[in-house]
């Protein structure tokens, strides 16, 4: 079976200082050997916006100057990359995640789908649907989500569907508790589970937010493999299997995507 290291960067990025911040991931890359590295939610921005004059001078198309930037290490590199940006698209502005791979000429994007707070004045609903995306030199397909999708189960749901072996997390997340449902996810779909949130606090128009750290990533089994403090930066390193999470079965009859029974299940 084919193992590789993942590892998830906790940060705290500068509000709305682009530059400074993908210097930061800069030197987080240049300390981590890891094959594939996340970021936490607008990792190249901040988060605390509130209006989309604020994401004018932030945003760019997903061919822009961070994928251009994170395309370069990686080829440099031989590493994969999941970071969060402020994405612009015909004039709409959207939370999204990009996968950076080396050997590829295009980033494989993913728009948030469920919007949080005031989230909503800026951004526009992600449309691109949940993303898996395989990674060959790994042997591993990889899910997309975003912080407040953790709050509906038919997120990761349909990532394990698609056969995500790992499904991945950038997260700006204000609560604890994501603690005890982000185990559950792994355990319903039977994949890695890894959150890369951040740490910090952002002041807007007299209101503040703060961000509670924790990074994590859980086995399929839901065990925590790797833990970063509350309040600190810090690289948090654990090494994945996914051929483990490909067999959905758990004795010699049940099987937890076989078993599953959609026509009972009420979409009212």
């Amino acid at each position: 079976m084919q193992s590789f290291n993942l590892s998830v960067v906790q940060t705290s990025p500068i509000y709305t200082n682009k530059p400074e911040n993908l210097h930061s991931i800069w030197n987080d890359i240049q300390r981590c050997d890891s094959e594939l590295v996340a970021f936490p939610e607008l990792a190249t921005t901040g988060y605390f916006f509130t209006s989309k004059k604020e994401l004018e001078s932030l945003s760019e198309p997903a061919h822009g100057m961070t994928f251009r930037f994170l395309r370069d290490l990686s080829e440099r590199r031989k590493q994969h990359y999941i970071v969060g940006f402020v994405e612009e698209y015909k004039g709409k502005y959207y939370n999204s995640i990009m996968l950076v791979s080396y050997g590829r000429k295009d980033p494989i994007v993913y728009r948030k789908t469920h919007l949080f707070y005031k989230e909503t004045l800026c951004f526009t609903p992600g449309n691109t649907g949940f993303v898996v995306h395989k990674i060959p030199a790994l042997d591993c397909t990889v899910g997309m989500m975003i912080c407040y999708d953790w709050r509906f189960p038919e997120s990761s749901r349909s990532l394990g569907l698609m056969g995500a072996d790992l499904i991945v997390c950038p997260s700006n997340l204000i609560t604890h508790l994501w603690g005890k449902v982000m185990p559950a996810r792994a355990i319903e779909n039977k994949v890695y589970f890894a959150v890369a949130n951040r740490i910090g606090s952002e002041t807007v128009k007299n209101e503040t937010v703060t961000f509670t750290g924790k990074s994590a990533i859980y086995s399929y089994e839901g065990d925590t493999l790797a833990l970063a403090m509350e309040n600190s930066t810090e690289i948090i390193t654990s090494t994945i299997t996914p051929q483990l999470t490909r067999d959905k079965s758990f004795n010699a009859i049940n099987n937890i995507i076989s078993d599953r029974r959609p026509s009972m299940y009420k979409n009212k």
